[in-house]
């Protein structure tokens, strides 16, 4: 097998997009390819067929590369519950919460072995890995325990490629600093460096490339430029800042507000909204205004308890229910749901330290945390229900689960969605809840369904005195072409010649 590996000088720096674009194009190529991050952490998750939990960006590669996104390409994925404390889910499973220390410290190493396992089986199954490293390769401090980076790197006798986000400005000296802080034999195995995220003119920059070569005797691949709006799924939250409303969407008539919480998990749920043309969707901070918008998302969580008290400790609560009060629809999904709920209580303190906490109290129900996490695809029905005095019925509607939640309903409302199939069995569970203006269900995904995006969106247009419109974006061809251009962006600015004799 032959291997390609992507590190950066920092967090954020473009390694997800960069490794998703190199999978698209050796699978245009026509070879077995496969994304692998040993471990990530994130809270954007995803949830296999074999309702196996895995991090969103190497679902993304996945796809890029043609393939059914399966666990052995994430065996680790830590997800932050707050206080330097993660729970840490292992080959799609929660093995406990643990602090950084007690990971680090005790647990990394023992989960390498876990890692060396899912290499041995995708070697088996591919002609190429590209992968994925996490942070930077040059921390003094996590070296010792790290299973990510040149750990993976010297493991496999990976390439690796060394990328710095010039954008942020001080690449040049992330990228020398940090091959001076590695391991001769660390920076042995870095055969060349990448610049990503440029504006402007490449050929004033050739003197600063020419003085990376100079100075650090390695080659510079390729400047990448800037790529806004990439129609790809974010890795982490970190992303949203980038997300600010377009200069293009602002006149966009429906205005859609994501509650931007601390713990925001799987926020990539409202992509496919903000690629319709009516649509202008925006996430709201503290200290932020909700503004004039027809539709409030409240989003997941991975520390629902934490984010509720947030959300009344800030402020934003009493914007929400007011909000409420005039009419504006509001739609929560999983730890969102749990919110506008009456109460959340986490006896086992899966999640944090609080017993119980109120909810908005939107929604009749009750959700207790348990200890085992429900984890699996479904599909679903919406069967003519009413919503802001309209009816919409969607057949065939797919979407995943991934909640510590139990709920129970404390009286009889009317329920947005049928489970007809869960983890591959035939099902019939009512799901989610209705009350008035305001709904939630577990399902993440749900606006990934074309048809049942548009309805919900066209009832927001009635509500403006606006038309309805058809069906006008396929979301899933859209991410696919979205990886084409990717790729030929990056074919077009990296020397792929130079690239194919390094991985050999």
């Amino acid at each position: 097998m032959k291997h390609i590996m992507l590190q950066g000088t920092s967090s954020h720096v473009g390694k997800s997009i960069l490794t998703t674009a190199l999978c698209r194009i050796f699978y245009q190529e026509g070879m077995s390819v496969v994304p692998f991050k040993a471990q990530n952490m994130a809270l954007n998750s995803y949830v296999t067929k074999d309702g196996d939990e895995m991090g969103r960006a190497q679902v993304a590669q996945a796809e890029a590369a043609g393939l059914e996104p399966f666990v052995e390409m994430n065996p680790v994925l830590l997800k932050p519950t707050g206080n330097s404390c993660s729970q840490v889910i292992l080959m799609g499973k929660p093995v406990g919460n643990m602090s950084a220390r007690e990971y680090h410290k005790g647990y990394s190493l023992k989960a390498f072995d876990t890692v060396k396992e899912a290499i041995s089986r995708l070697e088996k199954r591919f002609d190429m890995m590209v992968i994925e490293g996490a942070g930077s390769p040059a921390e003094v401090n996590l070296k010792a325990n790290d299973i990510v980076n040149m750990r993976i790197a010297k493991y496999l006798n990976a390439p690796v490629l060394l990328i710095a986000d010039i954008d942020r400005g001080g690449a040049l000296a992330s990228l020398v600093g940090t091959l001076e802080l590695l391991e001769p034999e660390e920076r042995d195995l870095v055969k060349g460096l990448v610049i990503n995220k440029f504006r402007g003119d490449v050929t004033i920059l050739q003197p600063a490339l020419d003085f990376l070569e100079e100075k650090t005797g390695k080659p510079v691949l390729g400047v990448i430029p800037y790529l806004p709006d990439l129609g790809i799924d974010d890795e982490d939250s970190v992303s949203l800042d980038d997300k600010a409303p377009k200069k293009d969407k602002t006149a966009a008539p429906i205005k859609i507000a994501v509650i931007q919480t601390p713990k925001i998990s799987n926020f990539t749920d409202f992509d496919a909204l903000s690629r319709e043309d009516d649509v202008n969707l925006y996430y709201v901070k503290e200290g932020e205004a909700i503004g004039e918008a027809d539709l409030i998302l409240l989003p997941g969580s991975k520390n629902t308890t934490e984010d509720m008290l947030y959300l009344r400790r800030s402020g934003m609560e009493k914007a929400i229910r007011q909000a409420r009060e005039n009419g504006t629809p509001i739609i929560g999904i999983c730890g969102g749901y749990q919110m506008l709920g009456e109460k959340i209580s986490d006896p086992h303190h899966t999640e944090s330290d609080n017993d119980s906490v109120e909810g908005l109290g939107f929604l009749p129900m009750e959700t207790i945390f348990a200890e085992e996490k429900l984890t699996s695809q479904v599909k679903a029905k919406c069967f003519e229900w009413q919503f802001m005095g309209e009816t919409l019925s969607v057949d065939d509607l797919f979407g995943y689960e991934i909640h510590m939640g139990e709920t129970r309903f404390t009286r009889e409302c009317a329920h947005p969605f049928m489970i007809t199939q869960r983890a591959g069995k035939s099902a019939e569970i009512a799901e989610g809840l209705i009350n008035g203006n305001v709904m939630g269900a577990y399902i993440h995904g749900i606006f990934d369904n074309d048809a049942y995006r548009r309805g919900l969106i066209n009832i927001l247009r009635k509500r403006r005195n606006l038309q309805p419109l058809p069906i006008s974006v396929n979301y899933a061809a859209a991410k696919q072409q979205a990886y084409n251009r990717l790729a030929e962006t990056v074919r077009q600015n990296l020397d792929m010649a130079k690239l194919k004799k390094i991985i050999g």
